[in-house]
């Protein structure tokens, strides 16, 4: 293949360098390009000004350290066949190429009971058709059926680069400190064994400070009651707009690929795969933008109602607390919205509904993250002596919430 190399420059790592002509080729693609018009935090910006990053962005930059980690491994005496570093490069541009708009406020809405991932792998056996098989590797680290597992490891596991860059990344974009990670000491740091990720000891605060990291933006940022509340509404409008579609009223989407989607009744057999992923990879936050300002002004009262105060900043109170809520006050406070607004109790549930929000902090049944001392020894992170992350901290705090219109 004749020789390539593209220079692009990132607001948090500096120059980010391209250096095969398979990876310009799909950075170049339409299916990855169409990722500069995804939110990478959704509605974060409502709260952060600063969080308009892309996920186009965030797959570069996870790329990028990908790029460190592997030069570091070789640097360490990890066989790694060139077949196999262009594999994991690739695989992690294309990790979450499978995101719709608004990435995971809309991830169960527009294709039920389909995960990202799972569209992230079925775009990538498309580009590999397109490329005449040369993402084979690729797909096998990406679903973890290649032999060196290590390489899946840092792809998608506990310690992977998706989350080394998320978190720097937002971090950066929102000028929330909390998430500031060491980075650059946990991939130099990193070594192989046995097939698997390991850390040297050296690294245990810094990894330590990874997970703490992980939970304040989690709390601070990603779940900000704030956050949750619109992304909820963004839900609460395109269930509406569903619902009316099921009973014969006309709405409309601002584009195609939307429309399929709001007039589809359940996933598609595999026969209508090829359509399903033309559609999908048509689909961005503009079409969904565009077509809420549109519903503003839409008859129905609660499409209506939901769409002009999303789009106008009029976020919906939001309560949370450690424990649930009685039943009795949800379902009153649903009479109240209802009686003001005017409405029936069924469609005030569009305007109060609650839910519940959690996050743990390290989950060792998952995956480990494994701990290599200097005389050959090994524990998990949540074991090391006077650890801050221990088995009391692998349980998932949850935090109960109910949303409510504002009524002035």
């Amino acid at each position: 293949m004749k020789t390539v190399r593209k220079i692009i420059n990132d607001p948090v790592y500096g120059f980010i360098t391209i250096d095969h002509p398979l990876l310009l080729a799909i950075i170049s693609h339409r299916y990855y390009q169409r990722l500069r018009n995804i939110h990478q935090m959704a509605f974060a910006h409502l709260v952060y000004p600063g969080a308009v990053h892309t996920r186009l962005l965030h797959s570069l930059g996870a790329y990028h350290l990908m790029c460190i980690a592997l030069q570091e491994l070789k640097g360490k005496g990890v066989v790694i066949t060139d077949e196999e570093e262009l594999g994991a490069k690739i695989a992690i541009l294309l990790h979450d190429v499978g995101h719709g708009p608004f990435s995971h406020a809309l991830e169960h809405e527009l294709i039920p009971g389909v995960h990202h991932e799972k569209l992230s792998l079925a775009i990538m056996e498309e580009l590999n058709e397109e490329f005449n098989n040369k993402l084979e590797t690729a797909l096998a680290i990406f679903t973890d059926q290649h032999p060196k597992k290590f390489l899946h490891q840092l792809v998608s596991g506990q310690l992977d680069v998706d989350r080394m860059d998320y978190l720097n990344r937002d971090s950066f974009f929102t000028g929330v400190a909390e998430g500031v990670i060491g980075y650059d000491r946990i991939i130099k740091m990193l070594s192989v064994l046995n097939g698997s990720l390991v850390v040297e000891e050296k690294a245990i605060y810094s990894i330590e400070k990874f997970l703490l990291s992980r939970r304040l933006m989690y709390w601070q940022v990603y779940l900000h009651k704030t956050v949750v509340a619109s992304e909820k509404m963004l839900v609460m409008i395109i269930r509406r707009a569903k619902e009316l579609i099921r009973n014969g009223v006309q709405v409309t989407a601002a584009t195609k690929a939307l429309e399929h989607f709001l007039h589809r009744g359940a996933v598609p057999g595999m026969e209508d795969k090829r359509q399903l992923l033309q559609d999908f990879c048509n689909m961005d936050d503009h079409d969904m933008m565009a077509t809420i300002k549109n519903w503003c002004s839409h008859p129905d009262k609660v499409l209506s109602r939901l769409s002009t105060d999303l789009v106008e900043r009029r976020i919906m109170h939001i309560k949370l607390q450690s424990h649930p809520f009685e039943e009795s006050f949800l379902l009153q406070k649903r009479k109240e919205v209802a009686a003001t607004l005017k409405v029936d109790e069924e469609e005030a549930a569009y305007f109060v509904f609650w839910g519940e929000a959690s996050n743990r902090l390290y989950n060792p049944k998952n995956e480990n993250i494994t701990i290599q001392y200097k005389d050959g020894s090994l524990k998990d992170i949540s074991a090391v002596d006077n650890a801050l992350i221990n088995s009391n901290t692998s349980t998932a705090v949850k935090k109960y919430y109910i949303c409510s219109l504002r009524i002035s």
